[in-house]
């Protein structure tokens, strides 16, 4: 059975509450549910897992680094300037997808600079809550091909 961290960052505590127009109105309970549903169906065991904190998050992935098959992460601002969460993601040589509700690319200039980018396998932004199940179908993918 494939093990996948899902993690999300720094204020996606506080999905349904801010900037619904850029993030939607799903709460993150609501979003991890999906997340459940879509592994329980998919035959795949998830760990969920949100911190504001970057050492919290960088803890978590070197606790469960053996555990784990693979990641799909959303970032949140850590995105933009984290190189510990970059060296964290290397140094614990997991695959992951890095994910976001909105469109990066098309935001701030700012929001546009990825430093977790080059040590992901894939990016997908843009598709709301379905960020994540496209990023697990990503994951899931690979690591079946992989085997």
């Amino acid at each position: 059975m494939l093990k996948i961290l899902v993690i999300h960052g720094p204020n996606l505590n506080l999905l349904g509450e801010r900037e619904p127009d850029i993030y939607g109105h799903l709460t993150l309970k609501d979003v991890n549910q999906k997340i459940n549903d879509f592994a329980a169906e998919n035959k795949t065991e998830i760990k969920i897992f949100q911190s504001n904190h970057e050492g919290a998050i960088i803890d978590f992935l070197h606790t469960n680094r053996k555990w784990a098959h693979g990641i799909v992460i959303n970032p949140g601002a850590l995105t933009h300037y984290s190189y510990a969460l970059r060296d964290a993601l290397t140094g614990i040589q997991l695959p992951a997808v890095e994910v976001h509700l909105s469109d990066i690319h098309n935001r701030e200039e700012f929001r546009k600079i990825s430093v977790i980018k080059e040590v992901c396998i894939h990016q997908i932004s843009g598709k709301g809550f379905n960020s994540y199940l496209e990023g697990l179908k990503f994951i899931m993918n690979y690591l079946d091909n992989t085997k």
